[in-house]
């Protein structure tokens, strides 16, 4: 059986909405925050940084990559640009939950959720937005 044509387009929709949804929710507290919140932000996700103006400014990346990005990927605007930030994002999260793992019975509770958000937007960055976007920027 074949599927509709807009099945693919629809699938990209809904996944652009509900994931950039959870990332607008994540990112406005870290946003909201100031720099305290987003010194503790780059401090945890990459504790090597000294304190201080790179780390907030790294911190203030992270949270304007998931609270911007949410709402660009919703859009369906500069969608891989968006999903570049965000698959970074993942990408440190995935490296900072890694530590608490101590065998492959708890990987999925202590690191699964950062490493699968990373392989979506490995997949959306492939994929594209769809049809159903915004018309504004490059996908």
């Amino acid at each position: 059986m074949k599927a509709p044509a807009y099945s693919t387009n629809l699938g990209l929709f809904v996944l652009r909405i509900g994931i950039g949804s959870m990332f607008i929710l994540h990112g406005l507290p870290k946003l909201m925050g100031g720099t305290a919140a987003w010194e503790q932000v780059a401090q945890h996700g990459l504790p090597f940084l000294p304190a201080g103006n790179i780390s907030i400014a790294f911190g203030l990346a992270a949270a304007i990559a998931e609270f911007g990005g949410g709402i660009l990927l919703i859009l369906g605007c500069y969608h891989r640009i968006v999903c570049s930030a965000l698959m970074g994002t993942m990408a440190v999260a995935f490296s900072t939950k890694l530590g608490a793992v101590t065998g492959y019975q708890n990987f999925a509770l202590e690191a699964g959720w950062p490493l699968e958000l990373l392989i979506v937007f490995i997949a959306l960055f492939l994929t594209g937005p769809g049809r159903w976007r915004i018309g504004a920027g490059k996908s």
